[in-house]
């Protein structure tokens, strides 16, 4: 696929009244610096008729006057503290076109045809970047990208929600809550849990990662697409011996599923451990409530793990009751037992993020790492034309990084994008539909 660039420029916020100062920043809460310290890029694809290129650019031109730090550069403060300069220096816009049909041309399926739709993701200073695809059809890709250390996947998806509501020339609603420091320690603090080799790790650790002898160029991506029936029967068996009146979740049940079928496809030994991460929201965990348009990372994790042999020996409920009870571990008192121990512990023991570690990684063997995206409004990013027929993420070739989308059919079915090595992956094909 050959894609033309017509241009490429920096946009910068578009505001109705006097524009605030550029001299202001954000710092980063605990909860960002933790984070992933990487862009991340998603792909939309839209039918014709679609608006003109500057109907969406200053679409986004407006929503970046709400959300400021988009527009803005990461950068230090007089103390050497990260923070989120707000001096508008603008989001890299990128206008290009393809001489083909999109059918003829792009069949989203994860492969490395997806990096040319949208900017590179290396050595970027803009905080977001957005690539306006136009194919002979009519039809339109938008690739976007964004900085984890300013947003997770929560707060992103409202900012683009809220670009769509400017395109068509509504208000941006709901707004934003922008305030990163309402997350203070207690006093004395309470250090409940142990931190230390979870969300940090000492500054000189070396990682020991897995004797294999597959390289990253072995990995290939590959998607699979669970219906709502096949889902309904998923969750009934992982549900059949719970012990409780109430069902797994579909998520848990699903998430289960895949742990025990990828782990027989990578044939790892029998008495190895193997660990699922995923990814908790603070705004349904806090106590207060945090408003559920803050806007920033709130996210830690829960780490459910298993024996090989167990994993594989005991019937489905077995891991979806281990990744059930790793979820609810990561309660109100665990977030504020972090909230404690970032702010005191960190400097004082010369900590490092553990997510820093683990960007370098591209190989997760014989561990996974679950991205859900099945609650956020991905779907509704409308420019005027109604929402996207496609939605996924870009080509990401991270062994055992797994991703759930909600299928665009929009009728309770998910898609699961699975990177593996090559040859597990014959494997992982014969049985990812099997209930046995």
């Amino acid at each position: 696929m050959k894609v033309k660039v017509g241009s490429s420029k920096l946009v910068k916020p578009f505001y109705e009244g006097n524009p605030p100062s550029i001299t202001d920043y954000t710092p980063l809460s605990v909860f960002d610096k933790v984070t992933y310290d990487q862009h991340v890029a998603v792909i939309y694809s839209y039918n014709p008729p679609i608006p003109p290129n500057a109907t969406i650019e200053l679409g986004l031109r407006k929503a970046l006057a709400v959300y400021r730090e988009w527009a803005g550069r990461l950068g230090r403060d007089g103390n050497g503290e990260p923070i989120i300069l707000l001096n508008d220096e603008g989001v890299r816009f990128v206008e290009a076109s393809v001489d083909r049909p999109l059918n003829e041309t792009v069949h989203f399926q994860p492969s490395a045809t997806l990096l040319s739709l949208h900017p590179s993701l290396e050595g970027v200073v803009e905080l977001v970047q957005v690539q306006v695809t136009r194919f002979l059809c009519g039809s339109m890709v938008v690739g976007f990208t964004a900085h984890h250390l300013v947003a997770d996947g929560h707060a992103t998806s409202s900012f683009l929600v809220a670009w769509g509501q400017a395109c068509r020339g509504l208000n941006v609603s709901p707004l934003p809550f922008h305030d990163h420091t309402i997350f203070s320690p207690r006093n004395p603090p309470k250090f409940e849990f142990e931190h230390r080799g979870v969300e940090y790790i000492t500054k000189n650790l070396k990682k020991v990662y897995p004797l294999i002898d597959n390289s990253v160029e072995d990995i290939v991506a590959h998607k699979v697409h669970y219906s709502k029936e096949f889902l309904s029967k998923l969750k009934a068996r992982a549900s059949s011996m719970n012990g409780t009146n109430k069902p797994f979740s579909t998520f848990e049940s699903l998430v289960a599923h895949l742990w025990r079928a990828i782990t027989k496809a990578r044939g790892l030994n029998g008495l190895e451990t193997t660990q699922v991460r995923i990814s908790v929201d603070g705004r349904y965990r806090l106590n207060p409530r945090v408003p559920n348009e803050y806007f920033g990372n709130l996210v830690l994790w829960a780490f459910a793990r298993a024996k090989v042999n167990d994993l594989l020996r005991e019937p489905l409920p077995y891991a979806a009751k281990l990744l059930h009870e790793a979820v609810i571990k990561v309660d109100d008192s665990y977030f504020k037992s972090f909230i404690d121990f970032a702010n005191h512990k960190v400097k004082e023991e010369d900590l490092v993020p553990n997510a820093v570690a683990d960007t370098k990684e591209s190989i997760l063997w014989p561990n996974l790492e679950v991205d859900s995206w099945l609650r956020f409004p991905f779907y509704d990013l409308d420019f005027g034309c109604g929402g996207p027929y496609i939605f996924m993420p870009s080509f990401s070739p991270t062994e055992g990084m797994i991703f759930l989308l909600p299928s665009f059919t929009g009728d309770g079915s998910i898609d699961v994008f699975v990177p593996l090595f090559q040859e597990n992956l014959t494997t992982f094909k014969q049985i990812c539909y099997s209930l046995d």
